[in-house]
């Protein structure tokens, strides 16, 4: 049966939604004026066509309205996106591009500063830890250089805990006078660089020995010397008094005459010395024999030989 050309057909047969179409409403087709059994169901559908959608922008560019397919159901709200802000999409990028994530090189920056100053102000502290006074901790002032011409003293011989001092002839701590000097020509002394004191053999010549001692008593002082020909004898002087004997300078090695290389050996005396600082003086007066090289001095506790 064909609408509009045979009449009215059976409900079954009519197409109730007829009026939705062109050839339907040209046959005059009518939607049903008591709805299909729910309120309202009329007034939501629309011939296709008719349904008329927003507009949307994007940004920089006009979209065309947009119309329904042929049997595609239209909705009587709009879509939710449709619902959403009516900001342009194209002002949204331009608001989140100026949202800016956290300013990470700035943290780092900052960071390497903190270090920085850490290791400066650690840096500071040692360097002041280290230059206080121990006393006070106040810091010491620097010392300046300062050039002078006055003699240097002499000093006092000392030796280690337990031991006792022992002296170059020609040692710091020895004061020569009188004419006596170090020299070096002869071979065998065991002295520093095999520095000896010559120049003895003259009235006046004397060497100072400074020692100092654990404590008062009788000691051993050692001599050695290179003689040659003929034994010498010379004066000894202890803290300014002379000792009572003189000093036996013999030629135990039996040199030749002038063979100093050949007469090296050793002799002693027992002074008494105080504790602490003492001057023993070797020195040529009236009377002596005094051709003799002096290599080094010591001492030993108490009258010994060796």
């Amino acid at each position: 049966m064909t609408p509009g050309d045979n009449g009215a057909s059976t409900p079954e047969e009519d197409d109730p939604f007829g009026y939705l179409y062109a050839d339907g409403q040209a046959r005059g087709a009518q939607p049903p004026s008591g709805g299909y059994g729910y309120p309202n169901a009329v007034s939501r559908v629309r011939a296709v066509g008719e349904r008329q959608y927003p507009q949307q922008q994007t940004y920089g560019q006009q979209v065309p309205p947009q119309q329904a397919a042929y049997g595609q159901q239209t909705a009587q709200y709009p879509a939710p996106d449709a619902q959403q802000s009516s900001v342009p999409t194209g002002s949204r990028m331009q608001q989140n591009a100026g949202r800016r994530g956290p300013n990470t090189k700035g943290l780092l920056i900052g960071a390497i500063a903190v270090v920085a100053v850490v290791v400066i102000g650690i840096s500071v502290a040692m360097f002041n830890g280290d230059s206080g006074d121990d006393a006070g901790g106040a810091a010491s002032p620097s010392p300046t250089q300062s050039k002078s011409t006055a003699p240097h003293p002499k000093t006092t011989a000392s030796a280690p805990p337990g031991e006792l001092p022992k002296a170059d002839a020609a040692d710091s701590s020895v004061q020569l006078a009188g004419g006596a000097a170090p020299a070096s020509d002869v071979k065998g002394a065991e002295a520093a660089g095999g520095t000896y004191v010559g120049g003895l053999n003259q009235a006046g010549a004397s060497a100072t020995w400074s020692v100092s001692v654990p404590e008062e008593g009788a000691y051993t002082f050692f001599m050695r010397y290179s003689v040659t020909g003929e034994d010498q004898s010379m004066t000894i002087t202890v803290n300014g008094k002379e000792y009572g004997s003189k000093a036996d300078l013999q030629n135990y090695r039996h040199a030749a005459a002038n063979d100093f290389e050949n007469g090296w050996a050793t002799t002693f005396v027992y002074p008494d010395l105080k504790k602490g600082a003492n001057t023993i003086s070797v020195s040529c007066q009236a009377g002596d024999k005094c051709n003799v090289l002096l290599d080094q001095l010591w001492v030993k506790k108490g009258h010994v030989t060796r």
